[in-house]
């Protein structure tokens, strides 16, 4: 438990409250499907709901990913308490992907749908402009990010 106590308090809970503090301020300022540009055809804070997944992908399936939180909570609980992620790398991301996850469903259960906001325009082909995600989504990329590199770097010291 003392191994995983820092990862949850120096990392899941500050990033759970920031996300939530965040959409707050996005219900309460801004109106659905509005956009407030804050650098012109680059960058705009936005509100969508979005009741998918990622890329608007998987469009009214909430229930099934209020489910699909609950098993990955589960999951990311037995994981933590059994001391599964061995490194500081996997804790890491764990607590990244337990902040994430538990971020997106509080606004699943309170409001219907993800509270998404931020919204880039890359100027990209076929992702003008990228799909608006949020505080939350950010954990659950970077997590995944660190759990694919804390693997490599496990395989590289194995003989």
């Amino acid at each position: 438990m003392k191994k995983i106590l820092p990862y949850l308090v120096g990392a899941t809970l500050p990033l759970y409250v920031l996300d939530q503090i965040t959409k707050l301020l996005v219900l309460r300022n801004i109106d659905v499907w509005d956009a407030h540009p804050v650098i012109p055809g680059f960058f705009d804070l936005v509100h969508v709901r979005n009741t998918g997944a990622a890329f608007g992908s998987f469009k009214d399936s909430n229930l099934f990913f209020i489910a699909l939180s609950c098993v990955a909570i589960v999951v990311l609980t037995v994981l933590f308490l059994r001391n599964s992620l061995n490194d500081s790398l996997s804790r890491l991301a764990g607590a990244l992907l337990f902040s994430g996850v538990l971020g997106n469903l509080t606004d699943r259960l309170l409001h219907g749908a993800v509270i998404d906001f931020l919204s880039f325009d890359l100027h990209i082909p076929f992702a003008n402009p990228w799909p608006s995600f949020n505080v939350a989504d950010s954990c659950i990329c970077i997590a995944a990010v660190l759990f694919v590199v804390a693997s490599w770097k496990n395989d590289v010291k194995k003989p």
